[in-house]
């Protein structure tokens, strides 16, 4: 997996201003995959990230980039602990409801709509999402925003300036270690 890759993914979590990343990262072999997150998670560990595999298929997986310190904060709110609850994650553990969200992606079906909890998506843009099965959102951006319209926009371009920011960086020869701040 490239450091490209990751930064043109995942800027917002290593600057330690979004809470995790989802992303898609092509294989040939899963085992090699498997050796290259554990080498990533030796340095991203120290500075409070954690790289996990959600989903892997042929060639392909799903990879989790989060900080469990924020996404416990973020799991906590009444409103997320709601949304979880009525998906049948069973436990508040931050472990728990990762380990959830894996075993929901790994049965297939329909996407978990929950995942935007995982995200850093705001729980009322979740559950917008989830009670209008994705329609009449009155924003579209990283995520469909039913809520504050004007936080998701600022939250939306502070993304934005973020990763073309760590791109130039990289390209400049900073290293991924460089650009990943601890928290």
């Amino acid at each position: 997996m490239s450091d490209d890759l990751l930064v043109r993914c995942c800027a917002p979590t290593l600057a330690g201003i979004k809470t995790g990343s989802l992303f898609s990262c092509p294989f040939e072999d899963r085992e090699e995959l498997l050796r290259e997150i554990r080498r990533l998670n030796r340095a991203f560990s120290p500075r409070g990230l954690y790289l996990i595999p959600l989903r892997c298929g042929e060639g392909k997986a799903l990879l989790y980039l989060f900080r469990p310190a924020e996404l416990r904060r973020d799991l906590s709110g009444a409103a997320a602990r709601q949304i979880l609850a009525e998906a049948g994650y069973t436990s508040e553990g931050t472990g728990r409801c990762v380990q959830c969200l894996r075993e929901r992606l790994s049965r297939g079906g329909d996407f978990p709509h929950e995942i935007g909890l995982f995200l850093s998506y705001p729980a009322e843009d979740v559950r917008g999402f989830i009670d209008n099965h994705a329609r009449n959102c009155k924003l579209a951006g990283p995520w469909k925003v039913y809520g504050d319209v004007e936080q998701a926009k600022r939250t939306f371009e502070k993304y934005r300036k973020c990763t073309a920011s760590y791109c130039r960086s990289l390209r400049a020869g900073l290293s991924l270690a460089q650009l990943t701040v601890a928290i």
